[in-house]
């Protein structure tokens, strides 16, 4: 479970009111989310084929290897890279780096293309972008203010990550399905969190210091890592193993 989802601190941005702003902003933190799901996709589809699974799997003793273990982890060194290091990174660099997590998590989400069917899979990864694209909309427009509902997300996402690393020893797949459903709602309340919050911030980046790039990619960042743990907690609830 990608469970990474950064609150940035972006420094020096006066929050004034710019509808025009903010829809530019968000049309480039969107492009940025959109590019690293498709790398995600085409490095899934890749290694999920034999020429390249035997990289991650022995195929002569079924085991792992080496580059399975990093594929697996390194996403999170990479996510801490690009957030604490966002303000004395290059935005050529962050780039970098957001490509090559993008391609990263996609390697690590070829196992998956093994577990489940196709057709279970195409199924989720499309009742994952209508539930998505809903609850953007949902954050975009309304008028009441999120905020307040962030710390409770954060509590939560903190909360399946300490169950999901206890069931992993428990072995339980009734909790396995009960931390799956949790991690639905607390990731459908998070993208319309997130949005909102980008969607403000989008709307006086103009007169801040901060580079308005850098904060567009880590933006696509943040709502990518909401799309692809929503996907991964739908799929384990419907997903149709094989």
């Amino acid at each position: 479970m990608e469970n990474q989802n950064p609150d940035y601190t972006y420094q020096n941005v006066i929050q004034i009111e710019d509808a025009d702003a903010s829809r530019k902003f968000m049309a480039s933190v969107f492009v940025w989310m959109f590019v690293a799901l498709g790398i995600s996709a085409a490095c899934a589809y890749i290694f999920a084929t034999p020429q390249f699974l035997r990289l991650l799997i022995d195929p002569a003793t079924n085991s792992v290897n080496g580059l399975f273990y990093i594929a697996m982890f390194s996403p999170l060194a990479f996510v801490l890279i690009m957030s604490f290091g966002m303000n004395k990174l290059s935005y050529g660099v962050l780039s970098i780096l957001y490509i090559l997590y993008s391609a990263v998590t996609g390697i690590s989400l070829s196992i998956i293309l093994l577990v489940y069917t196709p057709g279970s899979i195409i199924g989720v990864f499309l009742t994952t972008s209508l539930v998505f694209g809903i609850m953007a909309i949902a954050g975009y427009t309304t008028k009441t203010d999120l905020t307040k509902f962030g710390s409770l997300l954060f509590m939560g996402l903190i909360g399946i990550v300490i169950a999901s690393v206890v069931n992993m020893f428990m072995r339980s797949e009734a909790m396995g399905y009960f931390i799956s459903y949790i991690g639905v709602a607390i990731f459908v309340g998070l993208t319309a969190y997130d949005v909102q919050k980008l969607k403000n911030i989008g709307a006086g980046i103009q007169y801040g210091e901060a580079s308005a790039k850098k904060m567009a990619l880590m933006g696509g960042l943040t709502l990518y890592l909401d799309f692809i743990n929503l996907f991964l907690f739908l799929l384990r609830i419907f997903g149709r193993k094989r």
